[in-house]
């Protein structure tokens, strides 16, 4: 039967399911008119196209009768002026921006989803008006009724994160997985107590809204495997569900978001605001090009044309506006969504320094985005991580209050002394601290830097350890592709190698990196598979590798077992020492210091003296008004660690101060055995240092607690 399209008055965006049918609206500052078109199932062309009233630049309507399920776009008219913004193509099918779930694969056949002639350099200019609807995805009505079972969110507090960052798909996507969805969020669950057992508490997933694969990778047979070409900011990425029924992805994430609530563990979504699937002027028009490219994206041009080209702060070739009410509004609905209906804690937001600039002008920590999120009620409950960067600004340490920043300081510090570089202790002390050269501000806390050495952006632990140069021939770009700033060593060898000395070593060096990680003021972040040390073949930039070079293969978890016990004990020890997250008011620094240099002898060091060479001993000890350092008496201040640094092409021989009657060291970890169950104990299972000496091995990281010796003196 045929529909009708009723007024209505709401200003919600979006498709909405009301008692008696459907409420549509879309915002556009710049169309003459909006068609709403409503699509079947398999039918070819539309079973209905109706106009849309215009109330303050929102075209809206309420269709009666129809149900969740239904299957819409829409059609903007307006002008077709690239030189002055706007690309207006009625020939085109758009999605909506606020669409919650997508149906149907996107199919560019002959450059169809383009808005202009494809073709050279000014082909922009001249419009296309062959059809889509047959190429582009639809539009999916839904509504969503989920049983939440009074699974609370976590409600961690930041000091106690601990981040395991990871793909959706890539996690369980390798057969070895042995989960019955590979893939899939379904998939993940089955994955939780593999999680639990880590000791990690927060996984931070790369982004799962809908995805666009461009041109060139669809050509050489790749896709967008890490999803930072988000065709939609409300719809998750349809493949990711089981796909037992059409808009089945969204009662599986949030099946997947409470199944990780109840076991205390957090979930945080990596969001791409910053571009869209569009690209430049020369890419596609999906959605947000055809509706008002004026009013979403950054834009910039000549005298003759000044809003004909996207301004590319991002390096993907288009910018959205965050000075534009349409482009804030959309990315400000579209957290706050991810929030109220699916429960997510946290967001990493790509790119994030974007989001306070204008076309062309300089990151503001006070711009509008960050302004609007601060008071709102609902964001400002969540976790809000930046990546403190873009193509042309490095901003970290310059977000908000409350934000937390990747701290690529501390990648690049730790990277480069486990290395074997020589005059970095001052620098890697600082980053144990906390970095507070950098987060020690006026309502700014530790937990602020996260603390990383592999993240899904470059090298894996095991290659960072295994490889020297990037290896990305399988991306098709000539390796031209990706970092080459990526301070590795292969210890002697590129590559796989079965040489056993070299193997050793290597994980030797991918445990003191985990360690230090580990053990620093902040918030340590891990990247998925490291734990058994999981390689892409030296590829560094695998974005396009939705193969097994980018999934986590499963079977390395066996050969890997004692890497894997360490790095669970590792998180175990930073429980233990209670690393202080937050500033303390001290007399010696106002950060508080945690961590002071010691010499081989056990003494204490000077504050203006630091180590020669690449080895060092620092004493720890949570800072208090009267410091432990001073009496080092364990009974009165707490636990005591004592970390030996030992980066050196040899061994040395380090000496612990000297500890009260009944105290001794107790080595917790060392970074030159496979495991801490490698080590030889003697009650309570830490082995008790019954000499005044510890030998560290060339290469290697040691941490000695102070334990009670319960036998007595020989």
């Amino acid at each position: 039967m045929p529909f009708t399209l009723e007024p209505t008055h709401s200003p919600e965006l979006g498709a909405r399911v009301l008692p008696g049918g459907v409420r549509f609206a879309v915002h556009s500052r710049h169309a003459r008119s909006v068609l709403l078109a409503l699509f079947r199932e398999g039918a070819a062309d539309p079973i209905e196209v109706l106009p849309l009233s215009c109330q303050g630049h929102v075209f809206k309507g309420f269709v009666p009768k129809l149900e969740p399920g239904a299957l819409y776009g829409f059609y903007a008219e307006g002008p077709f002026d690239p030189r002055n913004g706007h690309r207006f193509n009625s020939s085109k099918l758009l999605l909506d921006p606020y669409a919650s779930a997508l149906h149907g694969p996107f199919r560019n056949e002959g450059g169809v989803l383009y808005g202009h002639v494809p073709g050279g350099e000014d082909a922009d200019l001249t419009p296309d008006h062959r059809p889509n609807h047959a190429f582009m995805p639809k539009c999916m009505v839904t509504e969503s009724r989920f049983d939440w079972q009074g699974v609370k969110p976590p409600d961690l507090s930041r000091d106690r994160l601990v981040i395991y960052e990871t793909h959706l798909r890539g996690f369980t996507a390798h057969p070895s997985s042995g989960v019955a969805e590979p893939g899939t969020f379904r998939g993940l669950i089955e994955k939780i107590p593999h999680l639990k057992a880590l000791g990690v508490n927060a996984v931070e997933l790369l982004p799962v809204h809908a995805k666009f694969s461009e041109d060139f990778l669809t050509r050489r047979g790749l896709n967008n495997y890490w999803g930072y070409n988000t065709a939609g900011f409300f719809a998750l990425e349809p493949s990711y569900g089981s796909r037992s029924r059409p808009g089945c992805e969204i009662d599986e994430f949030k099946l997947m978001v409470r199944e990780l609530h109840r076991e205390g563990i957090e979930v945080i979504l990596d969001v791409v605001y910053n571009h869209t699937a569009e690209g430049s002027e020369l890419g596609p028009t999906l959605s947000l090009r055809g509706l008002d490219n004026r009013s979403y994206y950054a834009l910039t041009g000549s005298a003759e044309a000044p809003f004909r080209h996207c301004w590319n702060h991002t390096g993907c070739g288009n910018t959205l506006d965050f000075g534009s009410i349409a482009s804030l509004r959309l990315v400000l609905d579209s957290l706050r969504y991810f929030t109220e209906e699916f429960h997510v804690d946290g967001f990493r937001f790509d790119l994030a320094t974007i989001h306070g600039r204008r076309a062309g002008g300089p990151f503001d920590p006070d711009a509008a985005f960050f302004a609007t999120a601060a008071q709102d009620p609902v964001l400002r409950r969540v976790k809000l991580i930046a990546e403190p960067w873009d193509l042309e600004t490095y901003g970290l340490g310059r977000f908000p209050d409350g934000w937390m920043e990747w701290n690529g300081g501390f990648r690049d510090v730790a990277r480069r002394f486990v290395r074997g570089e020589s005059g970095l202790l001052p620098a890697l002390r600082d980053k144990l601290e906390g970095s507070p050269e950098t987060f020690a501000l006026p309502g700014r806390e530790p937990w602020a830097g996260i603390n990383f050495v592999t993240c899904h952006d470059g090298f894996t632990l095991r290659d960072l350890v295994s490889y020297e140069q990037k290896h990305n021939q399988k991306n098709g770009e000539d390796n031209w592709d990706g970092s080459n700033d990526n301070n590795g060593w292969n210890c002697g060898i590129e590559g796989e190698t079965d040489d056993p000395d070299v193997t050793e070593l290597r994980r030797r060096q991918a445990r003191n990196l985990l360690l230090l990680t580990i053990l620093a003021r902040g918030t340590p972040m891990l990247l998925g598979g490291d734990e058994f040390l999981r390689t892409q073949g030296g590829n560094n930039n695998a974005y396009g590798q939705d193969n097994p070079v980018s999934w986590h293969d499963w079977t390395l978890a066996g050969e890997a077992e004692g890497f894997l016990r360490f790095f669970r004990e590792a998180l175990v020890w930073r429980k233990k020492m209670e690393v202080p997250n937050a500033w303390a008011s001290v007399p010696d620094r106002a950060w508080g210091r945690c961590w002071r240099f010691h010499d081989l002898a056990g003494r204490p060091l000077a504050d203006d003296k630091t180590p020669d060479g690449r080895h060092a001993a620092l004493l720890f000890a949570r800072p208090v008004l009267e410091p432990a350092l001073i009496k080092l008496d364990p009974e009165k201040e707490g636990p005591l660690f004592y970390l030996l640094l030992n980066g050196e092409d040899a061994g040395k021989v380090f000496h612990p101060p000297h500890l009260p009657p009944h105290w001794r060291w107790a080595m917790a970890a060392d970074t030159s055995l496979a495991s801490p169950q490698d080590i030889a104990t003697v009650g309570g299972g830490f082995s008790l240092l019954l000499a005044d000496r510890y030998d560290v091995s060339a290469h290697s990281t040691a941490l000695l607690w102070a334990e009670r010796c319960e036998v007595e003196d020989a």
